[in-house]
């Protein structure tokens, strides 16, 4: 038969009606027979209340009895020396399921107080069911002190449907555990807590905690839970444990808390006491006290709280005496001293160097700031915290100093509270080419161990975001951060000794910082004044500012004109050296403020040609990835590069941004880099993160390969072209730890018309990440809006033979092609001709015809020339010997054969040549001899006449 040990009670699955029975289930199955029969239960709605339970026997509440506690409709998990029962948590790859990561070791752990999370880049998930039969509530504490992890919190219900993306951001944790607590609807939850890192710099990254889950809306608790040790509760019907106060401790289940011996101590919340060390100097740490009427402070000692050392053990110190009294330090800058001895800021108007405030003279305004280098107690707009104890930074005189923590963990902080910048009256109107404020600050870290000194800056009342990091020991040195928007509302400076958790280890360990410094801040004081240009010439007028382009002469309050093609710089440089001249190939903006390009440019070239460049298709913001890179644990990311290469004013600038976290922080100007992780979490298929400025002011744009101390050597893209790449220099204004000088870039152009699309941009092949030394970053974009725009020199014309009457002019780019757009190749031309076929026929014709005339021309003269001679010789020889006269003709010269159509002539009266012949009669010829007259007989007459005729 069974026992009341062998068998416990549930309740079944509440029916339609709300109703459900409680029947016995064994504890083990088949060790015993007659449960008892099932009986009536409860309502599902049947709740205790706080501090008690449901006796399952009974189905009555009960009070809990000392030493436990009870949420009466809800469960709490505050022990995590083991993950409690019903707790999941495992690790997954997150953007790359090809790449075979093994992250079954990036889980959340327990650490006795609470549960970290895992710190690399694979995601730990930690999560946990629960049924609600009511609408209830979860809440728990974290702390969440690094934006490098991203930390969400979401709950699934019974559809599987998750709470809205942006309310699953958790809030970075200023100092100190945040509370957190979200609404649950009745039935299935599944909570969900996620972490993924996403530092890809080295640098170490800190865990997210979490710590005292507690969830409500369960029906019922069957029973009470002990108090963990280190807490109690004295009372029956207790709701929570209260823990045991230092130097006390109690086990688990405690009613009281047990004091330690005492040569032991107990932190607050301890489980057991631990002995005493002896104390050393670093158990204790000094301070001033505030200035008494005779401008005197003293030195004082005091033990480190909680105090665990012990003055009697063997070769410990004793505390130094107390009460040394030194001269106070000076009031810092804009501060007066009291006859109380006390420092007091200076009115509105008034200035001073730490004794006395003095009115600003007419013509001048005061240079309002934070100045902070004398430290006799702390700044009221300055606190200092860290995790447990309250005194992390005490005063020293000269400087303030970290004080021993708890342990060598914990992040000591000071925050500076800032409620805003302003401009002075002289540059109110004239913010664009101003700064609007800088904070600069001296500070020294003295390290045995891996200590880590940060400086972060508040963007909101919740989260700040680390500007610049230091580690190890570092020599005394001067850090300016420039601050460009107005949101920037605090400044916190964190030390921490190691990430071990070491108990005081390194207490020696100490970081100084000896001044702080910051501009144009509201309700700050003066430590100087400065000539302003005046709105008249009258006394008490108000101080203006100069004339856009136009510098103040030193020391006279008189505005100059700068050069043509300058700005302005913003550091407030005085005399014409705040003038600065443009670069090479770049105007002003109408505000003074910068040089901007208007993506045009020529270049001459060495032969003398002039090259027309229009950039403006690449104007628009471009961005592009550098090859994937991969973390230890497999993770791909890539860097992600924003361009903004050139245009005039309105133009848009290259923005990067970080969305690991809410602060949604982001920069602007020519060149941006983020780091880009893919990803399925929230919903998004990258996560970025870590953005900064590479350049954010263009330098010039030219063809040298150095401009501006910004060098871009050939080496780094080589070329077989002998067209030269135009270069875009940029230079960033934001300087950190590594490059003093601040970040510069330089942008090759390259002419490549078979470049389609516009955006082919690499790096250089011996410095993958873009840049060789961390400051200078150099990118090639081969496109063919890279190119010179085409003229006619750029084209050649082929003229084609005649064919069937018609030739063609056609007009073909000159290889290789080095131009793009501009002039377009003009279209074919097409005229007549005629062929060299025609004309070689034509000539052979007429050379034939002109052959077969001319044969046949001789011919015909030949055969007439022998008639002739034939009259002739007949002629002579009939005259016989008579000389002058010709022999009278026998007949009509006609021989046989002749025509006599040839020769038949009528003389009815005497023809012109017949007259002329007689009046030649008595002339010389033209061989030499004298012409003989001859008679004038009608036969003769006739005779002669056929004879010329036929000549």
């Amino acid at each position: 038969m069974c026992k009341e040990s062998d068998y416990h009670f549930e309740y079944t699955e509440c029916d339609v009606l709300g109703s459900r029975w409680r029947v016995a289930v064994p504890n083990k199955a088949d060790i015993c027979t007659g449960l008892p029969d099932p009986v009536k239960g409860t309502q599902c709605t049947f709740s205790c209340s706080e501090g008690e339970y449901l006796n399952m026997q009974s189905q009555q509440c009960q009070k809990c009895a000392a030493g436990t506690y009870s949420l009466g409709t809800g469960v709490a998990f505050d022990e995590w020396d083991s993950l409690p029962s019903g707790f999941v948590t495992h690790g997954m790859n997150t953007n790359d399921r090809d790449v075979h990561t093994d992250c079954s070791n990036s889980t959340w752990t327990p650490k006795g107080d609470y549960v970290s999370s895992n710190t690399d880049e694979c995601t730990a998930t930690l999560s946990y069911a629960v049924s609600l039969k009511k609408p209830g509530t979860v809440s728990f504490e974290y702390f969440y002190p690094d934006g490098s992890i991203y930390f969400e919190f979401f709950v699934q219900n019974d559809q599987c449907q998750s709470t809205d993306s942006e309310n699953r951001w958790m809030k970075i944790s200023e100092s100190n555990w945040s509370q957190y607590k979200v609404e649950l609807s009745s039935g299935n939850n599944v909570l969900y807590w996620r972490t993924t890192a996403y530092s890809l710099q080295g640098s170490a990254v800190k865990p997210v905690m979490l710590r005292n889950i507690a969830i409500s809306g369960v029906a019922y608790t069957s029973e009470c839970f002990h108090c963990k040790p280190g807490t109690h509760s004295a009372k029956p019907g207790s709701a929570r444990c209260t823990p045991c106060p230092a130097q006390t401790y109690s086990n688990k289940g405690a009613t009281v808390c047990h004091q330690c011996e005492e040569d032991k101590y107990a932190e607050a919340g301890s489980g057991s006491c631990k002995p005493r060390p002896a104390c050393t100097n670093s158990d204790y740490f000094y301070t001033h006290t505030p200035c008494d009427s005779e401008g005197k402070t003293q030195l004082m000692y005091k033990w480190n709280e909680p105090k665990i050392c012990s003055e009697t053990v063997e070769g410990a110190v004793k505390l130094p005496a107390s009460g040394e009294k030194q001269t106070c330090p000076p009031c810092n800058p804009g501060f007066f001293v009291t006859n109380s001895s006390t420092c007091e800021p200076c009115d509105e108007g008034f200035y001073s160097n730490g004794t006395a405030c003095t009115k600003c003279p007419v013509g001048t305004e005061p240079v309002v700031d934070f100045e902070y280098k004398w430290w006799n107690i702390m700044p009221n707009n300055m606190k200092t915290v860290f995790l447990c104890v309250m005194t992390a930074w005490e005063v020293a005189g000269e400087y303030v100093y970290t004080t021993p923590g708890d342990q060598d963990s914990d992040y000591l902080m000071l925050t500076l509270s800032v409620p805003g910048y302003r401009l002075p009256q002289s540059m109110a109107t004239d913010s664009e080419r101003s700064e609007l404020s800088r904070i600069t600050f001296v500070f020294e870290t003295m390290c045995t161990a891996d200590c880590k000194f940060y400086f972060l800056a508040g963007y909101n009342q919740w989260n700040n975001d680390v500007v610049e990091e230091w580690k190890g020991s570092n020599r005394k040195q001067s850090y300016s951060y420039l601050i460009q928007r107005n949101s920037s509302t605090s400044f916190t400076w964190t030390f921490q000794r190691t990430e071990d958790f070491n108990e005081r280890k390194y207490s020696a360990d100490v970081a100084k910082i000896y001044s702080i410094h910051i501009t144009n801040v509201i309700g700050g004081v003066a430590s100087q004044c400065r000539r302003c240009a005046l709105s008249s010439a009258k006394a008490g007028s108000t101080c203006v500012p100069c004339p856009t382009g136009h510098y103040m002469v030193s020391g006279t309050g008189v505005c100059k004109s700068c050069p043509p093609n300058t700005f302005i710089k913003a550091d407030h440089a005085v005399g014409e050296a705040a003038c600065v001249q443009c670069g090479p190939n770049t105007e002003r903006n109408k505000a003074h403020t910068a040089c901007l390009s208007d993506c045009a440019l020529d270049v001459q070239t060495t032969g003398g040609a002039l090259l027309h460049y229009d950039f403006s298709p690449l104007a628009n913001v471009t961005g592009f990835h550098s090859s994937p890179r991969f973390t230890n644990k497999g993770l791909r990311y890539f860097h992600r590069f924003n361009l903004g290469l050139c245009g005039k004013e309105g133009r848009v600038p290259a923005t990067c941004v970080d969305n690991v976290t809410e602060s949604g922080r982001e920069v602007k100007g020519y060149v941006c880099q983020s780091t880009v992780v893919p990803s399925d979490i929230r919903s998004q298929s990258v996560v970025s993160s870590q953005p900064f400025l590479i350049g954010d002011s263009l330098i010039g744009v030219t063809t040298d390969t150095t401009l501006s101390s910004i060098s871009s050597p050939k080496w780094m893209f080589p070329s077989a072209s002998g067209l030269l790449d135009v270069i875009f220099y940029y230079k960033s204004s934001e300087t950190t730890q590594a490059c003093k000088q601040g970040r510069s870039a330089a942008i090759r152009l390259r002419c490549n018309p078979t470049v389609t699309a516009k955006d082919l941009i690499t790096l250089p092949s011996n410095c993958s990440e873009g840049t060789c030394d961390g400051c200078t970053f150099h990118f090639l974009w081969e496109s063919q809006h890279a190119c010179p725009l085409c003229t006619k020199n750029h084209y050649r014309e082929i003229v084609s033979a005649c064919i069937q009457g018609i030739q063609r002019t056609t007009y073909v780019w000159q290889q290789p092609l080095q131009c793009y757009g501009g002039e377009s190749l003009p279209a074919q031309k097409v005229s007549a001709c005629v062929t060299l076929d025609f004309w070689l026929k034509f000539g052979v014709s007429t050379g034939t015809i002109a052959a077969v005339l001319l044969i046949s021309i001789s011919c015909y003269f030949w055969k007439k020339t022998r008639k002739l001679q034939y009259k002739y010789s007949k002629l002579m020889m009939n005259s016989g010997d008579k000389e002058c006269e010709l022999p009278t003709a026998d007949s009509c010269a006609i021989m046989e054969g002749e025509d006599a159509e040839d020769d038949i002539m009528y003389l009815t009266k005497k023809s012109f040549f017949t007259k002329k012949m007689k009046s030649f009669s008595r002339e010389r010829t033209s061989d030499g001899f004298d012409s003989v007259p001859l008679k004038s007989s009608p036969d003769i007459h006739f005779n002669l006449t056929m004879l010329f005729a036929n000549l």
